[in-house]
């Protein structure tokens, strides 16, 4: 009698990280009525009808770019570097269109932020050209032409737009990502030092002048005495921390925050942190933050199981993006750092964020439908 010969072979699914796709619809979501409740005094439904357009907008485009596989992104990584610059210069033409005292929005009948443009573009472009150097990148000579190029972007962000955050951002990403590429961190610990120590002595000598001589020197006063500022850069700072006080453990309700009639400027876009603090309380900020985490957690989770370093730095690149962005809102919220005008991810009131935001989540579910289930049959 012939014996039974058994078998043995693997057979493989797609994988979707559908824990990464419930955790940014509920910060969209939750973005949509903090919008609402931080506007609806001042501008009745009109914020919160631009930012749900956008948001749609973004879903259907992280949508389209969750099926298409991610390797397809990788011949437009120079192109993508051009465009942010080329986008950024833009600014300087009729294009541009000032708010606020700035000009950080390009008018193409809808408007458009270049900076936002610019990190997506960065992070497409550096997991390509990281990948090309190879080992190389543990060299200082490799980590200096990333760091180049990255402030290339970062400089004309600021010079031309004025705008800090983003481009502090920008080089964030980079450091993030070239950490990542590296395992020589000793590079990383010198640039750190040599950046707390600028840091410092910028800090020093305007206290010691006690004259801020600019504007940015105005803001690093505030920061360190907000109530001698109360009429000046101090006010958005001092209402927020009165906010964040006035919400104790579990919050004043939601809808029933003081500080957002009329108090705090613009309160659905920078200081939105603020009025979650006041109107949920500590544990609301606690869980917005832990949605924050779990979120970067998932990325991780897709990074590490990537099938290429294309892929991997992706997923880094984006991770990166989010944990500095939502690292500094709050920061500057709490008045831990300098006020420098950065909003919350997938939160506060902006269009080319959120929809650039999503694109970004569009890309890491695509890293992540690459990888294979394998199941030993």
């Amino acid at each position: 009698m012939a014996s039974r010969k058994k078998t043995r072979f693997h057979t493989s699914e797609s994988y979707f990280d559908y824990s990464l796709l419930f955790i940014v619809l509920f910060l969209l979501g939750f973005g949509l009525v903090m919008i609402y409740s931080t506007s609806s005094y001042e501008s009745g439904t009109a914020y919160l009808k631009q930012q749900a357009f956008a948001v749609v907008l973004g879903l259907i485009a992280m949508t389209v770019v969750a099926r298409i596989d991610y390797h397809f992104w990788e011949k437009f990584a120079i192109p993508a570097y051009i465009v942010s610059c080329v986008l950024i210069l833009l600014l300087l033409t009729p294009l541009g269109m000032t708010r606020n005292g700035a000009t950080r929005w390009l008018n193409f009948g809808i408007s458009l932020q270049p900076a936002e443009v610019a990190k997506l573009g960065m992070i497409v472009f550096l997991a390509s050209f990281s990948c090309k150097l190879g080992k190389t990148i543990r060299t200082w000579k490799a980590f200096l032409i990333i760091m180049a190029l990255s402030g290339v972007v970062a400089g004309l962000i600021y010079v031309i737009s004025k705008n800090l955050s983003s481009a502090i951002i920008v080089m964030g990403i980079a450091v993030v990502m070239v950490f990542v590429s590296s395992p020589d961190y000793k590079k990383f610990v010198i640039m750190a030092l040599g950046v707390l120590a600028a840091a410092a002595i910028l800090v020093v000598y305007i206290k010691s002048q006690n004259t801020a001589g600019s504007f940015r020197g105005e803001r690093i006063l505030a920061w360190l005495n907000p109530e001698q500022y109360a009429d000046g850069k101090g006010f958005q700072t001092l209402q927020a921390l009165y906010a964040i006080g006035s919400g104790g453990l579990f919050g004043k309700g939601l809808g029933q925050s003081m500080q957002k009639l009329g108090f705090i400027p613009e309160a659905q876009n920078d200081m939105i942190f603020s009025v979650i603090c006041e109107e949920l309380g500590l544990f609301g900020a606690i869980a917005v933050l832990l949605l924050f985490a779990l979120l970067i957690w998932r990325c991780m989770i897709i990074a590490n199981n990537a099938k290429d370093q294309f892929g991997a730095m992706l997923v880094v690149g984006v991770m990166g993006h989010l944990a500095i962005q939502v690292i500094l809102n709050v920061a500057v919220v709490t008045n831990t750092i300098p006020n420098t005008g950065i909003s919350l991810p997938f939160i506060s009131y902006g269009g080319s964020s959120v929809m650039f935001l999503l694109i970004e989540i569009g890309l890491v579910l695509s890293v992540a439908r690459n990888i294979e289930l394998k199941e030993l049959v």
